[in-house]
C-alpha cells in the first residue's frame, strides 16, 4: 500500500463507515519481490501481534490458493500483497513466526497460507474466541459491529478475488478485514478472561495451529450431489467416470467444477444412461459452460462407465459408523447412550455459554456411544477422548458427563428388558 496507509492507524468507530463508503487512501498490492522485501522489514519493525487475512477464489477457481494476503501491525500498517506473482513468502514468515498472529475462521486460511511459506506457531481466531465467548453471531461483520460499534460490509467476501486487476472498492474491504483484528483481539481477550474462558481458548488456539486442515477424501466422487438417487452399480460407475473427468478438466483449466457442468447435469446423465453423443446433448438437465463445447470428453467417460468391470459399492467404503438416525434398529443400546450424553452435554452447553459442536466434537460423542470403552470408567472414556483429539479442557468438562449418561442408558435398557411381573 501507499506510505500513508503504513503510517496510518486503523480506522475508529467514528471514521470507519465513512472510510466504508469512501475509501481512506488509494490502497496499492504489493506484485513485486523488491515491494514485499520492503514490506517485510517495515512488518518486522512494527509491534504487537499480526493481523492476517487471506482471500481466495472459492466457487471460481478449481485451486484453493491465496490470491490477496493482507496483513496488518500497529507502528507498520497494512500491506495487500498478490501471492501468484510473489511467490514464496518464507522471508515474512521467518521475521513474523514467533508473534501472535490474529487470524478470523482460522481454520479456512491455514491451508492456503502454509502452501506460500507462512505458517504460524501461535494464533488468536477471534471467529473461534466468539463461539467460547457465546455470543450469537460470529460471522466478522457481526462480532465487529457488536464489539466495536463499528459497520464493516460485507458484499465482496464472494468475489472472484482471482481478478486483475482487482477494484479498489474490493481492496479497501480486503485491509479493512485486518485493520479492525487487533483491536477485536483486545476486546475478545476481555471477554474470554471475564468468563474465565482464557485457559480453554490457549488449548484451542494452539490445537487449531497444529492442526491440517488439508482435506483428504477416499472416493471424492461419491460427494457429487443427488448421488442417491442413483441405481444400481453401472449407473454408479458412470457417474464416477463422469465426476472424474470433470474434475481433471476443472484442475487442467483451474476452474471451479461446478461452473463447468454442474453436478445435477452428471446425475441427469448417469440416471439416463445415453445410449449416443446425441442421447447425451438432449438431456435437458445436461448444461453448463463446458456441456457442449466438451461433449466428446463426456461422452468418452460415459462410455468408460459403461464398459468397466471395475464397479463401485453401492456403499461408500470405510470403518465409519453408521447415520444416527439408523441406530434404533443397527444398535439400539448405543442409539440409548447418544441420546443421553447427547441431552447431558447439551445442559453442560448451556451452562458453559459454549455451542456444543464447540465443547466436544459430535464425532468424537458418537464414536464413544457406538462403542464406548470396556471397562466403561472416567479414566477409559477420558483417554478415548483424548485419542479423538479432545482437548484437555473437554475432558476434564466431559468425561464423567458421558460417564453417567452411559450408566444411566445401560440401566434404562436393562429395566425395559425386564419381563412385566
Amino acid at each position: 500500500m501507499s506510505s500513508d496507509t503504513h503510517n496510518a492507524a486503523p480506522p475508529t468507530p467514528e471514521s470507519t463507515e465513512a472510510a466504508v463508503q469512501a475509501p481512506h487512501t488509494i490502497v496499492h498490492v504489493i506484485a513485486t519481490r523488491e515491494e514485499y522485501l520492503a514490506a517485510v522489514d517495515a512488518i518486522a519493525a512494527g509491534h504487537g501481534p499480526i493481523a492476517i487475512d487471506a482471500e481466495r477464489a472459492s466457487g471460481y477457481r478449481y485451486s484453493q490458493r491465496a490470491y490477496l494476503i493482507q496483513i496488518y501491525r500497529r507502528g507498520a500498517g497494512t500491506f495487500l500483497f498478490d501471492p501468484p506473482p510473489i511467490g514464496d513468502f518464507s522471508e515474512l514468515n521467518d521475521a513474523i513466526k514467533d508473534e501472535e498472529w490474529i487470524l478470523h475462521a482460522a481454520s479456512q486460511d491455514l491451508t492456503c497460507l502454509r502452501e506460500i511459506g507462512l505458517n504460524p506457531t501461535r494464533i488468536y481466531d477471534t471467529e473461534l474466541a466468539a463461539r467460547l465467548a457465546g455470543l450469537p453471531r460470529v460471522g466478522l461483520g457481526t462480532v465487529v459491529e457488536e464489539l466495536l460499534g463499528i459497520h464493516l460490509a460485507k458484499e465482496h467476501s464472494a468475489a472472484d478475488w482471482s481478478t486483475r486487476p482487482l477494484p479498489q472498492a474490493w481492496l479497501v474491504y480486503a485491509a479493512l478485514d485486518v485493520e479492525l483484528l487487533v483491536d477485536l483481539r483486545e476486546k475478545m481477550g476481555e471477554l474470554l478472561e471475564a468468563d474465565g474462558k482464557t485457559f480453554i481458548a490457549d488449548q484451542e488456539f494452539a490445537s487449531v495451529a497444529l492442526r491440517d486442515f488439508t482435506i483428504v477424501r477416499v472416493e471424492p466422487w461419491r460427494r457429487l450431489s443427488g448421488l442417491a438417487s442413483i441405481r444400481g452399480q453401472r449407473g454408479l460407475a458412470v457417474a464416477r467416470e463422469l465426476w472424474e473427468a470433470r474434475d481433471d478438466y476443472a484442475r487442467e483449466i483451474d476452474t471451479a467444477p461446478g461452473r463447468l457442468v454442474p453436478d445435477a447435469a452428471l446425475t441427469a446423465a448417469a440416471k439416463a444412461l445415453p445410449a449416443s453423443k446425441k442421447d447425451l446433448s438432449a438431456i435437458k438437465e445436461f448444461t453448463g459452460r463446458a456441456s457442449r463445447s466438451q461433449l466428446d470428453r463426456w461422452w468418452a467417460a460415459i462410455e468408460r462407465g459403461m464398459a468397466t468391470t471395475d464397479l463401485p459399492a453401492a456403499r461408500a467404503p470405510g470403518e465409519s459408523i453408521p447415520a444416527p438416525r439408523i441406530w434404533s434398529d443397527r444398535n439400539p443400546e448405543a442409539d440409548k447412550r447418544l441420546k443421553a450424553a447427547r441431552a447431558a452435554l447439551t445442559e453442560l452447553s448451556e451452562f458453559f455459554h459454549i455451542p456444543l459442536e464447540n465443547l466436544l466434537t459430535p464425532d468424537s460423542l458418537r464414536r464413544l456411544a457406538w462403542a464406548p470403552p470396556e471397562p466403561l470408567a472416567l479414566d477409559t472414556v477420558a483417554r478415548a477422548l483424548a485419542e479423538y483429539g479432545a482437548r484437555p479442557w473437554q475432558v476434564d468438562a466431559t468425561a464423567q458427563k458421558i460417564v453417567d449418561a452411559f450408566v444411566e442408558a445401560s440401566q434404562t435398557t436393562v429395566q425395559g428388558d425386564e419381563p412385566a411381573s
